[in-house]
């Protein structure tokens, strides 16, 4: 493996790393509503920071954008509105049932279907080919990894309930089974964000055109899509608030380390957006379908062993641990049989 492929697979990594962790926070932010948590998050992370990177990186951006095919910049677009509601199904969903299932199911599903759609979409071909075999059998054991995740998550709520795995999560609990609908449904639309992160490259070709680098090209799509998905979270968490007036609770005492445990929240998701985008151009040509599921495969091994650590399975009985740990031993030969995939 080359030192540009090399960098690649370890910016993939640490984008998973980032990405599974960032839920961390809400564990402590139970003094404010889930709404006020999420669109403080949604404003910094998919507003401000893009815009912040955007005007670093690519300061002729409104001129580029507007060269751009007119056809890549609707699907940016409408692929970020759609990830917006997933976004929100997956904030519900982490309150709902903790840290560890939601984000098993939630990056589970989007792993496979971000990683196999564009590569169907964009290289059909390659399916066939050495690459592609490797990222069918990189998700293949993905999702072995991810049934054993599952099921140890089963395992624990018959034991121990959902509100015994969620701790003091900020929100409330929901039934089971309309909090697993919420995750998968969460799962499939967060797919749809490198599926329209794939579709739209011909933004970030203009953008090489106009000389930026790659990863400042790539930043103009995520600008784009991160914008438009923020309409929908933001447009929640409005209504919430004003039905739950919540809005008075990012006034009360105390509230500066709330505030600073959401921007946390921010730099760690948005970060590992920005980090993923960088690592795609140094994967080759099927950068988005080899990524895609290498950070996601990553991301949910802190996020279970933090759901661990927070005591999300302490109640849950020892067959249920095992199926966990085997589980993650799973995914584990997963990023590893993915990250060769590039080679």
């Amino acid at each position: 493996m080359n030192s540009m492929l090399l960098a690649g697979v370890l910016l993939a990594l640490l984008s998973g790393l980032m990405n599974g962790s960032f839920t961390l926070p809400m564990r402590f932010l139970g003094r404010w509503e889930w709404e006020n948590v999420w669109g403080l998050f949604i404003f910094l992370a998919c507003l401000l920071m893009p815009a912040v990177v955007v005007n670093v990186t690519a300061p002729q951006s409104w001129e580029i954008l507007s060269r751009a095919p007119a056809h890549a910049v609707e699907i940016a677009i409408g692929a970020g509105f759609a990830w917006g509601f997933g976004a929100v199904l997956f904030g519900q969903s982490v309150s709902a049932i903790g840290i560890s299932l939601a984000n098993t199911l939630v990056l589970a599903i989007s792993s496979a279907l971000g990683a196999l759609l564009p590569m169907v979409l964009l290289a059909p071909q390659s399916l066939t080919e050495p690459s592609g075999e490797k990222i069918l059998a990189g998700v293949a054991v993905e999702l072995v990894g991810i049934a054993a995740c599952g099921r140890a998550g089963r395992m624990r709520e018959k034991a121990a309930g959902i509100n015994a795995a969620r701790g003091d999560m900020v929100g409330h609990a929901r039934p089971v089974g309309v909090a697993l609908l919420m995750a998968s449904g969460a799962g499939v639309l967060s797919a749809v964000f490198n599926i329209g992160f794939s579709l739209a490259q011909p933004i970030a070709d203009c953008g090489r055109a106009a000389g930026l680098s790659p990863f400042a090209s790539a930043n103009l799509i995520w600008w784009v899509m991160l914008a438009s998905g923020s309409l929908a979270n933001l447009g929640f968490c409005f209504y919430l608030m004003g039905r739950n007036r919540s809005m008075r609770k990012f006034s009360q005492p105390g509230r500066m380390r709330l505030y600073g445990l959401s921007a946390l929240m921010a730099l760690l998701w948005g970060g590992s957006i920005f980090v993923y985008g960088a690592a795609v151009p140094r994967l080759g040509a099927l950068g988005t379908s080899i990524g895609w599921p290498l950070s996601l495969a990553t991301g949910l091994l802190p996020a279970n062993l933090i759901g661990m650590g927070l005591g999300e399975w302490k109640q849950a009985p020892a067959r249920a641990r095992t199926w966990m740990y085997s589980g993650i031993a799973v995914l584990l030969a997963a990023v590893i049989l993915l990250s060769r995939s590039s080679s």
